[in-house]
């Protein structure tokens, strides 16, 4: 897969997303850069990134990925697959729904992924050295472009989604001592159930997330 470096970007999503909406590159790309001054994050907050931190995007045909893989899980599946990566070296490394990457109790990183045009468009970011208040670190030195490589290695023969979903309902417990945000709302997850297809209900209520 071709890689793109920039030393800084705005956002490798908003870059990546843009390129492929007016057909300048096509997938499988995978952009990577050392800072980012405007990152997106959950909720279209700002996530601005420290140099020695990984900020990447990476764009797939669907016909790429498994065919099981519901839109409504892509978030979850990109996270999943980030974190088996990491977990050897950092244990307490987990995926709170849909898109967070937490160390312990304090966010470490998040994915975002867009879905256009028969494509997925999964941007990552991830502290391995800096974080802001309130933010934890892997505290690696692990560098961001060896590990973008040992990524894009596992999606060249990207694992279904029935395998990766047996693994993640387990991990989904920790999920419910936390709270999401839907439209204006702060919804508990204590009670939430998972559903194969990477969405939950809360009272009654399905939330998708594909962001």
């Amino acid at each position: 897969m071709e890689i793109r470096f920039f030393e800084s970007l705005p956002s490798t999503q908003r870059w990546l997303t843009k390129a492929i909406r007016d057909g300048s590159v096509t997938a499988p790309l995978a952009v990577i850069a050392e800072e980012q001054t405007d990152g997106i994050g959950s909720r279209e907050n700002r996530w601005i990134g420290h140099r020695g931190n990984f900020f990447a995007s990476v764009a797939l045909r669907e016909s790429d990925l498994p065919p099981d893989l519901p839109p409504s899980a892509a978030s979850i599946y990109f996270a999943f697959h980030m974190k088996k990566i990491l977990e050897t070296d950092h244990p307490e490394l987990w995926v709170k729904w849909p898109n967070d990457l937490y160390l312990g109790g304090e966010k470490a990183g998040g994915v975002l992924t867009s879905r256009l045009k028969g494509f997925y468009v999964t941007g990552i970011g991830i502290n391995l050295k800096k974080s802001e208040k309130n933010f934890a670190a892997l505290e690696t030195e692990l560098s961001p472009i060896i590990l973008l490589d040992m990524y894009l290695e596992v999606l060249k023969d990207p694992p279904k989604w029935k395998e990766t979903f047996r693994e993640y309902r387990l991990e989904f417990e920790k999920t419910r001592h936390f709270f999401t945000h839907w439209g204006e709302e702060i919804v508990s997850l204590e009670n939430a159930q998972l559903m194969e297809d990477g969405s939950i209900v809360v009272n009654g209520e399905r939330m998708v997330s594909l962001r």
